[in-house]
């Protein structure tokens, strides 16, 4: 609903009372459950919302639908996404957020942040027992089948101190706020908690749209909290301040990738894939192109058993091979250090209680749900009746079992669940059912109240003692339904702490960096990465050939004018050379309109089967170009990579809208590719001015220009071999081809003989698509590759041809077969070297500098 101060809702409220107008549109909480909008505020209106929508205003609530709109197009905008393995279509949806945060006042968080602060000491300090003396097992705190019964128990951490005695540097802990007020503990996060990259991007998002009311609220900052995870870790790695620090991650499949990315590129820290890294002597090392650089502390992202194929499950290809031993050995902060998977089980919290004043000395500040575990046969027996108000979940994880909350059950599947239950208890763990407390959002026309539950996160500064970030990950349940998950559809929203002492402004920003760290700035470019820039490069160049040929070939095919033999064969055969028709259609000189078709029709694979079709369509050229770019995206601004998504769905959505066309239309053809060209030039202008020149980027460069030099001497060679530069049309399909249409005709008028154009295609220096300006630059970047890189990237360069050997008399010198036609002989050598150096010079930038990447890497076909 887009309001307007002339309506008669606002007509009928003053300016001074936006709390009433939005508590005219709030829906009320169900039955039972904490109303965090309501309560004895002014204007019916909890203090905190009341003061949220004091700052608003009359005439900001009567823009919420402007805002929201903002908000959902800075998302995208944004590239913020989280994947969905269950959805069809859910790799890379876009992140969902809620236009209202949700406001926890200081009272709440000074009682959300003891009970966390008390938490993080007591798991820190049971991790030590656990893989210690195990006082808990033996004084039977703890039953023995959840920890060495647990298949997250690690036996090869047995024994191990970790770095200063810290076991877990992040661990999240799942909130929900009850119906009497109090804050309970419903879960916990230890192995690779996931938000804390998400809830920045929703901060910032948020503050945005509102950004009186974040600062008249005073609202608590995070930066500092981040910064004592960093200067946490640094104190304890091994070469303190000068520690080389990486964040671990999964790969750019991986339902949270969006936030590895962000978070490392937030604190500055490598992103790094398990075959990245390596072991030698216990020490963990980063393969770059320059070599094997040390790597001393690593965030990691994924759950412990992939760690390490050797000690941990032999078939992960996510770890790296040796990395618990380098632990072990004292060579490596890990966090967290792993083993912590027990801690993570719901039955546990019940547990917890006695364990703290064992372990601390104190009862819990924060109460836990109640919990059975039903191992314990008395446990079994007194919970078996309450289920129907209880939440049925699995003790262990990858059991097969799934949650269940009692009071969706009928009477029959009650009974179902008990034999269950009866017949293998230790896996089912049975938690007391909380109504979570509903906090506000906005649907476009009301404000609606939907179920929350509330993530925080403790972070270890290295001294023993932890930061309770003051804010958090909040998961909205869908609008009446019980479990808030983002798995299971829910959404997000920002959470503001709001703070009656001074507001924090620190920053991640060093005052006096070290000059290691100012050395680190200068990233190194690991192997893995170059690999997938010198194939975004290379796809790049090979989209917009293909492009600007499809565009051609329409073109020519659809003139006034039919073709000639010479010109339907040359267009035939490149069109074939680069895959824009599939083998079996017939040639342009058989039939212009059919071939037309077959084009037409061959540009994007079908959306049901991005198999089929030509290996090298535009459309799977664009689709490569955003497979390597995905792997490489912590290097890409977000301008960047939305030029690559917008290009491939843009392109991929007019495609089958043309499938649909039964007459494929031309013009409409035409037009999706001017569109594709348009936008593939800004993203070749944001790989020319927007990335930093190291030697990452010098690859990306190689990349191309051997792309370039493939197609354009492959297709200048058909031209001759075909005979259709002897003609008008030919030849200014060929000199549009190498987009030099305009430069042509600037500098030789209307002239049309094969001295100009060897003059520009081939030995003009100034001009970027002629073959001598592209061997000249591939021979600068090999050469630039071999002083910082290695000494065979510049033999490579000295293998390439020398345009300073050619000559335009010796190139323009033709003579006549016994056909009695031209052939242009020392032309045609050139050519046919050029194209042959190139794939050489692709073979050998392959060995030299990828051939020890593993088997998932993604290098594409050449």
């Amino acid at each position: 609903m887009n309001q307007d101060p002339g309506d008669s809702l606002f007509d009928a409220l003053l300016p001074e009372q936006p709390g009433e107008w939005a508590q005219s549109l709030a829906m009320p909480a169900d039955a039972g459950h904490l109303d965090e909008l309501r309560g004895d505020g002014p204007h019916g209106l909890a203090t905190p919302w009341a003061d949220f929508f004091e700052h608003i205003g009359q005439e900001g609530l009567a823009d919420l639908n402007r805002r929201a709109e903002n908000l959902q197009r800075q998302i995208r905008d944004n590239g913020v996404t989280y994947n969905v393995y269950a959805d069809e279509g859910g790799l890379q949806r876009p992140w969902s957020l809620d236009l209202f945060p949700m406001l926890v006042g200081p009272a709440d968080w000074a009682q959300i942040e003891a009970g966390v602060h008390q938490r993080a000491r007591l798991l820190n300090a049971m991790m030590a027992d656990l893989y210690g003396p195990r006082e808990l097992l033996k004084r039977a705190l703890l039953p023995a089948a959840l920890v060495q019964g647990h298949p997250g128990y690690l036996r090869a951490m047995q024994g191990v101190r970790p770095a200063g005695g810290t076991w877990l540097h992040i661990v999240g802990f799942d909130l929900a706020h009850g119906p009497d007020g109090r804050w309970w503990v419903v879960g916990q996060r230890t192995q690779a908690p996931s938000g804390l990259g998400y809830l920045l991007e929703n901060r910032i998002a948020i503050a945005r749209q509102f950004p009186k009311a974040f600062a008249g609220l005073r609202v608590q900052r995070l930066a500092a909290s981040y910064r004592a995870l960093m200067d946490g870790i640094k104190a304890i790695a091994p070469e303190g301040e000068n520690a080389r620090i990486a964040l671990l991650t999964p790969g750019p499949y991986n339902e949270t990738y969006f936030e590895h990315a962000y978070l490392a590129r937030y604190l500055g820290l490598m992103l790094v894939e398990g075959n990245d890294l390596t072991v030698r002597d216990q020490r963990v090392f980063l393969k770059t192109l320059g070599g094997l650089e040390p790597v001393h502390a690593l965030i990691k992202r994924l759950d412990d058993e992939w760690l390490d194929p050797l000690e941990l499950r032999a078939d992960s290809t996510l770890g790296v091979p040796g990395l618990l031993q380098a632990l072990r050995a004292g060579n490596l902060v890990l966090a967290n250090a792993p083993g912590s998977a027990p801690l993570e089980s719901s039955a546990l919290l019940g547990f917890l209680p006695a364990i703290s004043e064992h372990l601390l000395g104190e009862p819990l500040a924060m109460p836990s749900l109640a919990t059975w575990w039903c191992g314990e046969d008395a446990a079994l027996r007194s919970v078996l009746p309450l289920l129907k108000g209880g939440v049925i979940k699995p003790t262990y994880p990858r059991s097969g079992l799934e949650t269940a909350i009692g009071q969706a059950l009928g009477a029959r599947e009650l009974d179902e669940w008990s034999g269950r239950m009866a017949r293998r208890p230790e896996d089912y763990t049975v938690q007391s059912w909380l109504p979570l407390s509903q906090t506000p959002t906005w649907d476009g026309e009301r404000i609606l109240p939907r179920s929350t539950l509330l993530r925080v996160f403790a972070l270890a500064d290295g001294t023993g003692s932890w930061h309770v970030l003051p804010g958090g990950l909040v998961r909205l349940a869908p609008r009446g339904q019980l479990v808030a998950a983002m798995q299971r559809g829910g959404s997000s929203a920002d959470c503001w702490v709001l703070t009656d002492g001074p507001v924090d402004h620190a920053t991640l920003t060093q005052s006096q960096p070290s000059t290691f760290a100012i050395a680190q700035q200068k990233r190194p470019v690991t192997s893995r990465a170059a690999e997938n820039l010198f194939w975004l490069g290379r796809y790049t160049e090979r989209a917009e050939n293909t492009v600007r040929l499809a565009e051609i070939v329409l073109d020519q095919l659809d003139g006034e004018e039919p073709g000639t033999p010479a010109l339907l064969a040359w267009l035939s055969a490149v069109a074939r050379e680069n895959a824009l028709v599939l083998p079996d259609a017939p040639d342009a000189t058989q039939s212009s309109r059919v071939f037309a078709r077959c084009l037409m029709a061959n540009l994007a694979p079908p959306p049901h089967d991005p198999q089929a079709g030509s290996s090298f369509s535009v459309g799977f050229n664009l689709g490569a170009l955003k497979a390597a770019a995905s792997q490489v995206r912590e290097r890409l601004s977000r301008e960047h990579w939305k030029l690559i998504e917008l290009t491939h769905a843009g392109f991929m959505g007019s495609a089958a809208q043309l499938a649909e066309d039964a007459e494929y239309a031309t013009g409409e053809a035409q037009s999706m590719l001017q569109e594709a060209s348009e936008m593939l030039a800004a993203i070749t202008g944001s790989q020319t001015d927007r990335m930093v020149r190291d030697d990452g980027w010098r690859l990306l460069s190689v990349g191309r220009h051997i792309e370039r030099l493939i197609t354009l001497s492959r297709a200048l060679a058909l031209g001759l071999e075909t005979g259709s530069l002897h003609e008008p049309a030919g030849f200014e399909a060929m000199v549009a081809l190498f987009d030099s249409t305009i430069t042509f005709h600037a500098q030789y008028q209307q002239r049309r003989d094969m001295v100009a154009l060897i003059d520009l295609l081939v030995l003009d220096p100034d001009n970027p698509r002629s073959l001598a300006w592209v061997v000249k630059t591939l021979r600068a970047r090999l050469a630039r590759l071999g002083q910082n890189v290695a000494p065979q990237d510049a033999e490579f360069a000295r293998e390439l041809p020398d345009p300073a050997h050619w000559s335009l008399t010796e190139l323009s010198h033709w003579q006549r077969d016994g056909d009695g036609q031209r052939r242009w002989s020392a032309l045609a050598s050139v050519l046919a070297d050029c194209e042959i150096a190139a794939m050489d010079l692709s073979e050998a930038i392959a060995r030299l500098h990828f051939s020890h990447a593993d088997r998932r890497s993604q290098s594409l076909s050449a």
